[in-house]
């Protein structure tokens, strides 16, 4: 389909100069011929961009621009003058404009930055569209109703909003990553970066690199130099999963910059300051672990100023009904099909198993019933394909 562009511009002469040019490269072109006639083909139309003269009488570009940024942000705007300084300019960039080119206009220049723009914007909604995707596996509230989950739901509007550091305890696949995305979700820093590190996913030799970064040269395949997840994640919230795997090296480090609030990469001698909040998850006793000189008690009161126990599935089974349609809606969505029905008699046969995999199995028991069970889903099927 093609792209739908605007122009807005007082000059007859220059609207129906672009739109010969612009209608030979396959566009379809909208005209106005004055800022609010503009304004309301905006607000009425679907529009894929905008160009817009700077210099009209009434309603000028730049009250245009402000109007354009209020009603669809979106969609890329490119001011145009013969009149304008680089102040004039680089104001409408602060404003929000795509770009900005002078009069006399450049046909190759107007070509190439129409091209660029429609790139970015068909980047910029291909991330949303890959982000609610990634948003949908990780998933996004903590689904359940029964005590152990309202409690833990309770305890992170009340921590969420503050720094204060909490460590996570709970086994595989009990949803410990998604508490910690809830803290910093529901807390200050959520348009910050949400930086995650399963430390017990990286080698041993490389975790203090992957934390604090390197200098170049550092060793021999640091060919430059590299921030680490702490740099990555300053003003957002680091979540340190599986943090009683770390090598004591690396426990030793986190400790200094949670005392101290900075870092030094790997080869470096400079320190780094970082405004971090560090939450932790592992699914090993700690206690035990300090007890067996594996993990340092001075890092666990550290990490542990708020401790959240997330329960096993078996201890909630009363979720189990709200989970599987929660999960059947999920995979509905990202398989573009209807939603599969399940009967009551299945739910009940899925409150008999033990799930040893917590919520993560109970999430791919019901993605093989979506594929191989019937519609809806009875209680042989569970039979068949879960127990």
């Amino acid at each position: 389909m093609s792209k739908k562009i605007l122009i807005i511009d007082d000059e007859k002469s220059i609207r129906r100069t672009l739109k010969e040019i612009l209608e030979f490269e396959k566009y379809v072109i909208l005209e106005a011929e004055d800022g609010k006639t503009g304004v309301e083909q905006i607000k009425s139309q679907d529009i894929d961009l905008i160009m817009c003269d700077i210099k009209m009488p009434g309603l000028d570009g730049l009250q245009v621009l402000e109007r354009q940024q209020l009603l669809k942000p979106d969609v890329p705007i490119i001011m145009m003058s013969g009149h304008a300084d680089i102040e004039t300019a680089v104001s409408t960039l602060k404003k929000g404009a795509y770009d900005f080119i002078e009069k006399p206009l450049d046909l190759n220049r107007i070509l190439v930055t129409l091209r660029n723009a429609f790139d970015k914007t068909n980047l910029v909604a291909q991330t949303k569209v890959l982000r609610k995707k990634v948003n949908a596996i990780k998933g996004g509230d903590i689904i359940g109703s029964s005590d152990k989950i309202s409690a833990i739901k309770e305890m992170i509007s009340k921590v969420a909003p503050t720094d204060a550091r909490v460590l996570i305890t709970g086994g595989n696949g009990s949803g410990k990553e998604l508490v910690a995305r809830q803290l910093h979700q529901q807390s200050p820093r959520n348009n910050a970066p949400f930086v995650e590190v399963n430390c017990a996913a990286i080698p041993s030799e490389l975790i203090e690199s992957e934390l604090f970064g390197h200098e170049k040269g550092a060793f021999t395949s640091a060919v430059k130099s590299r921030a680490g997840k702490f740099e990555q994640s300053h003003k957002g919230t680091l979540f340190l999963d599986e943090i009683g795997d770390m090598s004591a090296s690396a426990q030793a480090k986190v400790l200094r910059a949670l005392q101290e609030n900075k870092i030094t990469r790997v080869g470096g001698d400079k320190d780094i300051k970082v405004d971090v909040r560090v939450v932790a998850a592992t699914n090993k006793d700690l206690k035990k672990e300090i007890q067996e000189g594996r993990f340092r008690e001075d890092l666990y009161h550290r990490l542990s100023v708020i401790l959240i126990e997330v329960p096993p599935l078996n201890e909630r089974k009363e979720d189990i009904p709200v989970l599987t349609d929660h999960f059947l809606t999920l995979l509905a969505k990202t398989s573009n099909n209807p939603p599969k029905k399940i009967e009551d008699k299945a739910i009940e046969k899925l409150q008999e198993k033990d799930w040893t995999g917590n919520i993560r199995e109970l999430r791919n028991a019901i993605e093989r019933l979506t594929i191989l069970g019937c519609d809806p889903i009875n209680a042989s099927d569970v039979e068949q394909f879960v127990l």
